[in-house]
């Protein structure tokens, strides 16, 4: 089990590493809401993403961390994007050896040019994000490398979990966090914390309609590990979710709530509309049942993670050209 010790040893392995994201309040939302809504905005952390704390803590936990960067095995990993990018500026920040990164094939052109701008090796392999980790790990283990999972470790969880400590620093009398959930590592990492900080807060995942692995793994008792995804903007979010996370946290999250692919796009468009904020689907999602009006927050200090920025910019032009007249109506 991972304990609030753990993630204070790896927020200050990563401090030198990250920057502490803002706490920003939302007029628009609380008036919309009748709630105090705050925005943790891990959207604006180093490359574009929370995932970047997760890969700073493994890889500095490694044993080959101490031995001579010729020495090191190969680290590979496999992601939609995000936690590519964390692991290879992390390898790079700490003077590590390149990693290989297999990304699916129907991975966005914003996240491969941001990855392009890394040292790092690029395979893209298989159709969808479940297929892609399998082809990783059957490479990792031909070669003898290091797979470097994006959700499944304790070690990614505590790098993860240091968004808890620095929302609940700035706002220690939240009463619910809307946290976004994939593979479960933020989540499971965040839930953790906040119930060791303050045991009566809320913690409810928000997930796409097209992949509702954590849903079905919550309902169902046992971790869903892979997931048929449908298609999605949430492409961070796509596929199953992890054993680890639901080991470490299924009774700890409070719920998840499924939101419809409509509901994601109108909270893209609305952060760029209302708070001149560009997310990605995969972070709006935390904000998108507020919009919808799926949870009631009257009255409630509520905190939405917006996870990461790497949006395709076609995409982004496409979700605005939806709503041309300005201010947006409830979805």
């Amino acid at each position: 089990m991972l304990t609030l010790h753990d993630v204070h040893a790896a927020q200050r392995v990563i401090q030198p590493h990250i920057w502490r994201t803002p706490l920003l309040p939302s007029p628009a939302l609380s008036q919309r809401t009748g709630g105090d809504i705050w925005m943790k905005a891990e959207c604006w952390q180093h490359t574009g993403s929370f995932k970047v704390r997760g890969a700073l803590n493994k890889l500095a936990s490694l044993e080959s961390a101490t031995q001579p960067a010729s020495d090191w095995p190969e680290l590979v990993t496999a992601s939609a994007g995000n936690h590519g990018l964390g692991v290879a500026f992390a390898s790079q920040a700490l003077g590590l050896p390149r990693a290989t990164i297999f990304v699916p094939e129907t991975a966005s052109e914003a996240k491969l040019n941001r990855l392009n701008a890394f040292r790092c090796n690029i395979h893209r392999a298989g159709a969808d994000y479940d297929t892609c980790h399998a082809l990783a790990e059957a490479y990792a283990q031909e070669r003898n490398a290091r797979y470097i999972s994006a959700y499944d470790d304790p070690a990614i969880i505590a790098g993860q979990a240091t968004t808890a400590l620095e929302i609940l620093e700035d706002l220690p009398d939240a009463d619910l966090l809307l946290v976004p959930v994939g593979g479960g590592g933020l989540i499971a990492g965040i839930a953790i914390v906040a119930r060791a900080i303050n045991p009566g807060i809320r913690v409810v995942g928000t997930q796409p309609e097209a992949s509702p692995a954590a849903y079905l793994s919550l309902r169902n008792g046992q971790s869903h590990e892979t997931y048929p995804a449908g298609p999605t903007i949430c492409d961070g979010l796509a596929g199953g979710f992890g054993r680890v996370p639901f080991d470490m946290a299924a009774d700890l999250i409070d719920s998840v709530v499924i939101v419809p692919e409509v509901a994601i796009r109108h909270a893209v468009a609305w952060l760029v509309a209302h708070e001149q904020m560009v997310v990605e689907g995969s972070g709006a999602i935390a904000v998108a049942p507020l919009l919808s009006g799926q949870l009631s927050v009257a009255g409630k200090k509520v905190v939405a993670v917006l996870t990461g920025r790497n949006l395709d910019a076609i995409l982004l032009s496409e979700i605005m050209s939806e709503h041309p007249n300005g201010p947006l109506a409830p979805c």
